[in-house]
């Protein structure tokens, strides 16, 4: 059986490993969320996130945002390709409820995927 954890280990975690994901990544976008990712050689996904201060002033808004971005992952990371992902929440963001969040989140993982396997 899976494991469905978030570990240390499928975090993007240096301003290095958010570097090489700006660096010609694939995209996947919503009017809300911009997913861009690259492939990478671990085997496994690793997700980061940007969440601006542009796009949601209170923290406990860009928390919301950034806890439901965690657990949708979480919950797919055995279906994703070895693939870095970030995650940047655009303006307007706030206003989507969480289900409506994870479906979107979902729908992009799903594009992201194709797009990943379809380049490799």
């Amino acid at each position: 059986m899976a494991r469905h954890t978030f570990p240390r280990e499928l975090r993007l975690l240096t301003p290095a490993h958010f570097k090489n994901v700006f660096d010609n990544p694939v995209r996947a976008a919503s009017p809300h969320l911009t997913l861009l990712a690259k492939p990478n050689e671990l085997g496994h996904p690793r997700l980061g996130l940007a969440v601006p201060k542009k796009a949601l002033k209170r923290a406990v808004w860009r928390n919301r945002i950034k806890r439901v971005a965690r657990e949708a992952f979480r919950l797919k990371q055995h279906q994703l390709p070895a693939v870095d992902i970030v995650v940047i929440a655009k303006k307007g963001i706030g206003d989507v409820p969480n289900d409506e969040l994870f479906e979107l989140v979902d729908r992009l993982w799903r594009t992201l995927s194709r797009r990943c396997n379809g380049s490799a």
